[in-house]
């Protein structure tokens, strides 16, 4: 059967980047993070390191950082539920990226 129309590219760069992405929970936590969060938060906090439960999140600005900081809890549970599973079980602002 010959299809009418062609098939987006956006499948197959999901299935790509899906099967490149190292299987750590910060890459799997990175990549549901804009989702999760919601793309607003996203442009102003980034996650940069996951250790034993901690996510370690980058806000350059002190006004976002407060924001995600009072907003920890929810913004822990919303990427849990995206990942499926309790991955991160506390949130922490940083202000340099390193």
């Amino acid at each position: 059967m010959r299809r009418l129309a062609p098939r987006p590219l956006a499948t197959a760069v999901d299935a790509l980047a899906a099967g490149l992405e190292p299987a750590t929970p910060l890459a799997r936590i990175q990549r549901a993070w804009e989702a999760a969060v919601g793309a607003e938060i996203a442009a102003h906090a980034t996650p940069v390191r996951e250790r034993e439960g901690r996510l370690t999140v980058y806000c350059p600005e002190a006004v976002w950082m407060q924001e995600v900081a009072l907003l920890g809890d929810e913004l822990r549970a919303q990427v849990n539920a995206a990942l499926g599973a309790d991955v991160v079980r506390e949130l922490r602002c940083v202000a340099t990226p390193s």
